[in-house]
């Protein structure tokens, strides 16, 4: 029977903490923000569209019994940023992790993006990631919180790099870069830095707006992945919890691949290979062996 799909960690694993999700009100932010919810977190979450946070911040609530404060914020804006920091500090008294999990990518082209286009995805991704760890980071050196985590959501084309997404590859290779720089910097203020790169976990939302119509039926992510499966949401989640709780303590400035072996597979010079059928392996045996023999 498949584990992989159930919650991993035991209840109360987050317990008393105060997690701070961007682009938590939909998607995968929405689906890490339920899990830390259900462990027992409070958590805020934070996106441009209020109305859309509201209604997520009801459903979660109703669903888990947890508290969850749903705040406006365009990570880009540094101003914002810390307005949001100080509201999550006056209804909930302290932030103890934050999950830089805001996005956004085109997949085009880069002679068809404009330049203001290029910025878009560099201002929400690394650019946003910057003001929010600056902030919470500031504040809790400020403070001299004993402990706090930061996790970021990055991706392993930020290593690989991958044509028809620069501008996101380009920021996510900073962000990675900021996780591991700020894992050394920051440890003795007692801050840890991880991130976590997925692989493909379908989300509607996300998938429709990148491959839409029958594309998605084109491009089978499936057929690219060593398990021919693509991930669910509650293995993301299960991850992101472990890594946000005290389990985790020892591990920083770490990321991890969540991906099936995606990566890999395009990565390996032969891989091509596995299309070869088992006769023709018999075959190319068979050739080796009669040249050896001469």
């Amino acid at each position: 029977m498949q584990q992989y799909n159930k919650p991993m960690l035991k209840e109360d694993s987050l317990k008393d903490k105060v997690i701070v999700v961007t682009g938590g009100g939909s998607g995968l932010g929405k689906a890490m923000t339920t899990y830390f919810l259900e462990l027992g977190a409070k958590v805020v979450i934070t996106s441009r569209n209020l109305e859309k946070l509201k209604n997520t911040a009801k459903e979660l609530e109703e669903k888990t019994g947890g508290e969850v404060l749903p705040l406006q914020c365009d990570v880009r804006n540094y101003d914002e940023v810390e307005a949001m920091l100080a509201a999550t500090i006056k209804k909930f008294g302290k932030a103890d992790g934050l999950l830089n999990n805001a996005a956004g990518n085109f997949i085009s082209p880069t002679e068809r993006l404009s330049a203001n286009a290029f910025d878009t995805i560099i201002d929400i991704v690394l650019k946003g990631t910057k003001n929010c760890t600056l902030a919470f980071g500031k504040h809790w050196i400020k403070i001299k919180q004993e402990k706090a985590t930061v996790l970021n959501i990055v991706t392993t084309y930020a290593w690989t790099g991958s044509a028809y997404v620069v501008p996101s590859a380009t920021a996510k290779a900073g962000v990675l870069a900021m996780t591991r720089s700020l894992a050394v910097e920051w440890a003795k203020y007692g801050m840890r830095f991880n991130a976590i790169a997925p692989g493909p976990f379908p989300t509607k939302g996300a998938w429709d707006r990148l491959l839409p119509g029958n594309l998605k039926d084109e491009f089978d992510m499936k057929k690219k992945i060593p398990l021919r499966r693509v991930g669910e949401h509650q293995e993301l989640a299960n991850l992101a919890a472990y890594l946000m709780s005290d389990f985790s303590a020892y591990i920083n400035g770490e990321v991890i691949t969540i991906d099936g072996g995606e990566w890999l597979q395009g990565a390996g010079e032969f891989n091509m290979l596995q299309k070869i059928p088992e006769q023709m392996w018999d075959m190319l045996e068979m050739m080796i062996r009669s040249k050896k023999s001469k």
